[in-house]
């Protein structure tokens, strides 16, 4: 097949080209490695060299919309034109924008559309605006396929859009190459960490609207009781979140992304927190996937796609918001270091799901 992938440039604090990283290259560069033709379009938002880059297998074609959006937007749109007319079946992700775009070419040039909402867009600032909010609805549920970041969230789509057919959970997966266990102590010399502590910790966007602050809290709490504690933090820092000024507090700033399974590794329980939001109860956090294939112990909050996965486990599972409840599950987790996690899929598993959806709504369109 020939493939088009529409998407931003910039997303989860990373750039597709420039770090090669995440869903929008990871599963493009798959599905070519299994023989099919993929063109990628991207869009940045920041002022990043235009035009075509090789990426092994895919060839991606970058336009900017920096200085006056618009012309950027238009070239964007006039490219996507031309590339949609030569494509068997187009994959429209990372923002409503692109879904609404791909679906408008996809009429126009009866080329299926696979629409993937790998966050939920309607919370986004763009899909909030007149006209954009119901364009957003409509690609719902006119593209020929949704490609959903999580179980809950296909549940979701269902019930609020009333789309019943053709919606796919696509979660996240991992690099196998890049995560997995590396000595413990090699990892802590890296970032300077002590390495006699019992160090809990998280990576990610560290925001207050995701309950970090919720471990910060509980950490100060348990420090007193337990003197070889520490806390260790990596990823971008929300300006409302306060890191406390502690010499058993360890915060590494946003780290490159082959450093991060290392940070992992130095951790002895990985925290994955989140509120009881609409943003909590449908994400699938990317580093779930990351801190399992790490083999690191998790604690995690009881919401949504966290709740599901370690359903076997509620013992590893806080109250969500409740800092009495992560209290008792870390303390559980000092001693049982159980990580009997389900199989961790790769970027390779996914687009063998993808490719089917591919094949199947081509298949109808004909």
């Amino acid at each position: 097949m020939k493939i088009l992938v529409l998407t931003k440039r910039q997303y989860m604090n990373k750039d597709l080209i420039d770090d090669r990283f995440g869903r929008f290259r990871e599963i493009p560069l798959a599905l070519a490695q299994k023989g099919h033709k993929v063109q990628g379009l991207c869009l940045s938002y920041s002022d990043k060299k235009e035009g075509l880059f090789q990426d092994e297998l895919v060839a991606w074609h970058s336009i900017n919309a920096t200085f006056m959006k618009l012309p950027g937007l238009l070239r964007f749109i006039r490219t996507a034109r031309s590339y949609a007319m030569k494509s068997d079946v187009m994959w429209a992700c990372s923002d409503s924008f692109f879904g609404v775009i791909g679906c408008i070419l996809g009429r126009l040039f009866k080329v299926p559309v696979i629409f993937d909402i790998y966050d939920n867009f309607a919370e986004f600032f763009v899909a909030k605006l007149p006209i954009m909010k119901q364009l957003y609805h409509w690609a719902i549920r006119e593209s020929d396929a949704i490609t959903c970041l999580s179980i809950p969230f296909t549940k979701l789509i269902k019930e609020k859009y009333g789309r019943t057919k053709h919606v796919y959970p696509i979660e996240f997966a991992v690099r196998n190459d890049l995560f997995k266990p590396f000595n413990k102590m090699h990892c802590r010399e890296t970032f300077g960490l002590p390495r006699d502590a019992f160090i809990v910790g998280t990576a990610g966007g560290l925001f207050k609207n995701r309950d970090v602050h919720l471990l910060i809290e509980t950490f100060m709490k348990l420090r007193e009781k337990y003197y070889h504690l520490h806390l260790a933090l990596a990823g971008s820092l929300d300006k409302n979140l306060q890191i406390p000024i502690d010499d058993r507090v360890h915060y590494l700033g946003i780290l490159p992304f082959d450093k991060v399974p290392l940070f992992i590794n130095s951790l002895d329980i990985a925290v994955i927190c989140y509120a009881d939001d609409e943003f909590g109860k449908y994400c699938f956090p990317q580093k779930t996937r990351e801190f399992m294939a790490c083999d690191v112990p998790i604690v995690a909050a009881e919401v949504g796609s966290l709740k599901l996965l370690f359903r076997n486990h509620p013992e590893w599972l806080y109250k969500a918001g409740d800092v009495k409840s992560l209290s008792e599950v870390l303390e559980g987790r000092f001693s049982d270091r159980i990580t009997d996690y389900p199989p961790i899929p790769t970027w390779e598993d996914l687009a063998v799901i993808l490719e089917e959806i591919m094949l199947k709504v081509s298949y109808e369109e004909k």
